[in-house]
């Protein structure tokens, strides 16, 4: 029997359910048939995606007498910004979506994030719904409602909470995967033990490479595991005021290694996060807060499945002034104070508002003086297969 799990966001009357499981796609249309106002859905995908599940898709959508229409997105970063969010506001608009209708976002965090701020903002909002069609949207992305695009000063700094009516993760469309974006989505896998789960870290250290190689069974449990914490999260602290800001981990630095390489698809998201997990192990060591070793352990793994453990590992030009400088503008600064998520332990992650910048600064400039001659590094992240 394939794997199927059900569970749920609590918040009140805007709870929703994540469905996880195979074959989903193919029964769309009589999935979210109980939680849309009328039949009638505007279909938000990138032309990757639509290639590989658009025509599934749609055709469960008529089947079960759902009327649409489908809005074609460039893949990428590149359409996650204030262009690629007028262009889908007006398509939508010149559409005739109105109020009553439904968002359906098809595809990965890209997609899932530009078309949940429109349904935010479009008539003052409309419902949508997230259908990941990526490991890391899966895991992470789709739920808990944060939505928003990038801009010329950092990533994700404009956009809203906006809560989807029901998110369905189908895990046959992880293989059509690309490999590069699999490992990409495993790192925030990894995050999830890492935060506060340290037995679902000792049991990715096990079946981690199994799991990427696109094993079922592994795969929905990762899946399972990390959207049932994610929703625990969430249903306590829905706009990150507090325990929340723990699924950062790693983020400061990511979002600034993104920033840094151009925010152009050299760089994937959860390659970024990756690097910055290390980083955030290693200023927690050097800060004199968590386990010596626990750094070590973490970058081990994270290389055990070929993902990078280091900014020297990234295709990032700039130096660490410029990375400190990227971190100033992240969300998650207060008063201009960097603040970041770091660690007492495996499983032990804490928010830490004051950090002092010349230790980051200082770490940052000792891992990039090895750009070019660490020892199994990459200059650059793999090759899609």
């Amino acid at each position: 029997m394939s794997f199927q799990s059900t569970l749920t966001v609590d918040l009140g009357p805007r709870s929703y359910e994540i469905r996880i499981g195979a074959g989903l796609l193919a029964s769309l249309g009589d999935q979210i048939v109980p939680v849309i106002a009328r039949p009638r859905v505007a279909l938000v995908t990138d032309r990757h995606v639509y290639d590989a599940h658009g025509p599934e898709a749609l055709a469960a959508l008529e089947a079960a007498g759902i009327a649409s229409t489908s809005v074609i997105l460039t893949p990428g970063e590149v359409s996650k910004g204030w262009d690629g969010l007028s262009a889908l506001c007006e398509r939508l608009l010149e559409a005739g979506v109105e109020r009553q209708d439904t968002i359906v976002a098809l595809g990965g965090g890209v997609v899932g994030d530009l078309a949940g701020f429109a349904a935010a903002i479009l008539r003052r909002g409309v419902d949508f719904i997230q259908v990941p069609t990526t490991l890391l949207a899966q895991v992470d992305s789709s739920v808990g409602g944060k939505t928003g695009i990038n801009t010329r000063q950092g990533k994700n700094l404009i956009g809203a909470f906006h809560q989807p009516r029901m998110v369905l993760a189908d895990l046959d469309a992880l293989g059509s995967l690309p490999r590069r974006e699999l490992l990409a989505g495993y790192a925030e896998v990894v995050k999830m033990g890492l935060i506060n789960q340290p037995k679902f870290f000792e049991w990715l250290e096990r079946e981690g490479v199994a799991l990427t190689t696109r094993d079922h069974k592994l795969m929905g449990t990762a899946v399972e595991t990390c959207c049932r914490a994610k929703a625990g999260i969430v249903a306590e602290d829905e706009r990150e005021q507090g325990r929340r800001a723990l699924l950062n981990l790693g983020h400061t630095f990511a979002h600034a290694f993104e920033a840094c390489a151009g925010m152009k698809g050299d760089l994937l998201h959860g390659e970024a996060v990756a690097a910055g997990m290390v980083m955030a192990f290693e200023l927690s060591e050097r800060l004199g807060v968590c386990e010596e070793g626990c750094a070590e352990r973490v970058a081990r793994h994270l290389a055990s499945v070929k993902l990078p453990t280091s900014p020297a590992d990234l295709p990032i030009k700039a130096d660490a002034d410029k990375i400190v400088d990227a971190m100033a503008q992240d969300k998650k600064a207060v008063d201009g104070r960097l603040r970041f998520i770091l660690a007492r332990d495996i499983g032990a992650a804490y928010v830490a508002e004051d950090v002092d910048p010349v230790a980051v600064r200082d770490l940052l400039a000792e891992h990039l003086s090895r750009r070019g001659g660490r020892s199994g590094a990459r200059s650059k992240p793999p090759v899609s297969a």
